[in-house]
């Protein structure tokens, strides 16, 4: 289990038992607080029909799946995966020209697959954030360079405090051109030698998005003080303050 499933319970849960009370109680809790609802449509480019079917799940255990935004004409989409998908919302969310940011799933054939599945690392999803942008006003290169300074792009298989591949840091690319813009990016951050080690972030092809359950949508805005226990908890506020300073804002 990751920091942030433990710190998904209330507050003062955490503050008033041990890390071994709280996993519990969170466990506990995690359950009793999800709604049951039927598995809505994914998006317009949701899996396709020939992928893999998911596993079964119950369907008391799955939570309201949040709605997608429109998408306007013109508009285009980016897809990234940079740990908890808490965090990676709002550095977008405050960007001119950036009409939505979902946080949801991508990365695996499973079908409609839910948080439960996912942070288990049940199914082959990356929690990502997918950005719904206009490109005359916000480029894809300056969402790659607010990307790059909200992870730790050298670590493998996780981000921070949470382990395992559905934690992992990818850019899914929706087209060609994206993903000349990505490799370029990324070339251009390991040649400036700010970090030691390689930069471990892949760039793979979009398949599909998911979104999240609504809860976890603007969760930066709904429990401010949560979101900022854990940001601070799970290390990454701390390494992008030493890290990239003033430039990561």
């Amino acid at each position: 289990m990751s920091l942030r499933q433990i710190t998904s319970c209330p507050l003062s849960l955490v503050m008033a038992f041990t890390l071994a009370l709280a996993l519990s109680a969170c466990q506990t809790n995690t359950n009793a607080t999800k709604t049951t609802a039927e598995a809505t449509s994914p998006s317009a480019e949701g899996a396709d029909a020939s992928a893999k079917p998911a596993a079964t799940v119950d369907p008391d255990d799955r939570e309201t799946i949040a709605p997608l935004p429109k998408v306007p004409a013109g508009a285009q989409l980016a897809t990234f995966g940079g740990g908890c998908f808490w965090c990676m919302e709002p550095p977008f969310e405050k960007l001119d020209g950036v009409y939505a940011v979902t946080s949801g799933y991508s990365g695996g054939p499973e079908l409609n697959p839910t948080y439960k599945q996912v942070s288990s690392g049940a199914t082959a999803h990356v929690e990502v954030v997918q950005v719904l942008f206009d490109p005359s006003k916000v480029s894809y290169d300056r969402l790659l360079d607010v990307y790059w300074r909200q992870i730790d792009p050298t670590q493998v298989n996780g981000q921070f405090a949470d382990h395992g591949s559905q934690y992992r840091t990818v850019i899914f690319v929706h087209d060609d051109a994206q993903r000349e813009q990505a490799q370029k990016s990324k070339q251009a951050l390991a040649d400036s030698k700010r970090f030691d080690d390689p930069i471990a972030v892949t760039i793979e092809p979009y398949t599909a998005f998911w979104p999240a359950e609504l809860y976890h949508q603007d969760f930066y805005k709904k429990s401010p003080d949560h979101y900022k226990s854990y940001r601070r908890g799970s290390g990454r506020q701390g390494f992008i303050d030493r890290v990239w300073g003033d430039e990561a804002k």
